[in-house]
């Protein structure tokens, strides 16, 4: 059990630190969008890179060298600039929230979500890399005990942040609220846009 205990802790600890992939979980909170799906598509996919991570670990270390790491910075940088285009094409339009999530397909949100998940480099750093790293002298049965851990912070944290989120909308059902929502969100993908570049330069 101590080491489901210890996956927990060192997933949260990680997941914890603020990024695109959050503040697009929050958001679709707050717009009442698909919510189980988002937080659905993301606890699974840190559920299966956390294992591929912690039982492939040594194969991926090999293959995930600086030009891999590049061609995902310039991919998130694209995807994000993409988004921050959409956010400011749209920042004086109304936002209706009881018909928010009908107007919104499924399928946009899955690609969304989907995109800020696996173009985010940061991602697989987290979960193959670290976890992996962290776990790689552990016995087989010690690794399935602390992927387990690591996978239920995971869910647990996505979800709590997606329904509290859609709990704390009822304040953001406000024209005014919703466009300095809008700006913090422009202002930090813009500010992760830029701290990615300097991390490729």
């Amino acid at each position: 059990m101590e080491y489901l205990f210890l996956g927990f802790l060192t997933s949260i600890s990680l997941i914890l630190a603020i990024g695109a992939q959050n503040i697009f979980v929050i958001e679709q909170g707050l717009k009442k969008q698909h919510i189980f799906l988002v937080c659905l598509i993301c606890s699974i996919s840190d559920f299966i890179l956390i294992f591929l991570g912690i039982f492939l670990f040594h194969y991926f270390i090999q293959y995930f060298n600086s030009t891999i790491e590049l061609i995902f910075n310039i991919l998130l940088i694209l995807f994000l600039l993409h988004f921050i285009y959409s956010k400011i094409k749209n920042y004086n339009s109304s936002v209706i929230f009881n018909s928010e999530k009908k107007n919104i397909s499924k399928i946009s949100i899955l690609f969304k979500t989907i995109g800020f998940t696996y173009l985010n480099p940061h991602v697989y750093s987290d979960t193959v890399f670290f976890l992996g790293n962290f776990s790689k002298n552990f016995l087989n049965n010690e690794k399935i005990l602390f992927g387990i851990g690591a996978s239920i912070a995971s869910f647990l944290f996505f979800f709590s942040l997606g329904y509290l989120s859609k709990f704390l909308s009822q304040y953001a059902e406000n024209q005014k609220v919703w466009k300095v929502i809008n700006i913090f969100i422009i202002t930090f993908m813009s500010v992760l846009i830029f701290y990615i570049l300097l991390e490729i330069i």
